[in-house]
């Protein structure tokens, strides 16, 4: 079972792939946490990779290819799930090429649909403690009353404005990936603005049919 995951951000992906991560015992690939892996692993990699995030440049597609393809080979060529990679159609380009190269495709693409403006809310309703760091939100998982309001903070990248700049980058940027598979023969669209359980047994559903086919 190999499962790419899309959406935009706010869509609950990262919710989603931990889910199924759990359920079916998924490798989670996802290039922001191998990112953070290999900085933290102090290797001449993760230098390289912290100098360019430090002076707010991306890390080049050359070094996310390697670490994404390493992921996939630890993860034995199966069994796993890609969580923001592809996000360029060059990258989704090399994919296909590698995975055509170990005679192996996608067993699954899920598009998870979200409205821009619901995006807007739910992302604006987040909040972060200043001293425990402990993350909350307002709507779906609201701090304790206990909790003095002045303690919860809104992180920058949260409020409306940068989040419509981040939804921007998207649509021009990442929006492509998703038109590069959608005559995949098992690609999906999911309404995620239906509740996580609902998401989450539209996704199972899906995957359980190929994984009988396959």
């Amino acid at each position: 079972m190999r499962v790419l995951l899309f959406g935009p951000p706010g869509a609950g992906k990262g919710t989603q792939a931990s889910l199924l991560v759990k359920k079916y015992q998924l490798a989670h690939i996802s290039t922001g946490n191998i990112l953070r892996e290999v900085i933290a692993s102090g290797s001449d990699m993760g230098a390289i990779a912290k100098s360019y995030i430090d002076h707010g440049k991306l890390v080049p597609d050359a070094m996310i290819r390697t670490l994404t393809e390493e992921a996939i080979e630890q993860a034995g060529y199966n069994r796993f799930i890609l969580d923001g990679y592809p996000r360029t159609v060059e990258q989704a380009q090399w994919l296909k090429l590698f995975l055509d190269n170990h005679e192996i495709d996608l067993s699954v693409i899920v598009s998870l649909k979200v409205p821009d403006e619901v995006i807007v809310s739910r992302l604006s309703k987040r909040r972060l403690h200043k001293i425990t760091k402990e993350n909350y939100h307002l709507e779906f998982n609201p701090p304790p009353q206990d909790i003095d309001p002045d303690l919860l903070t809104q992180r920058p990248d949260d409020r409306a404005e940068a989040i419509r700049k981040r939804l921007a980058i998207y649509h021009k940027k990442t929006k492509p990936v998703e038109d590069f598979y959608t005559d995949h023969p098992n690609y999906l669209r999911i309404d995620g603005t239906k509740s996580l359980e609902e998401v989450q047994e539209a996704i199972g559903a899906h995957m359980m049919s190929e994984a009988e086919a396959e």
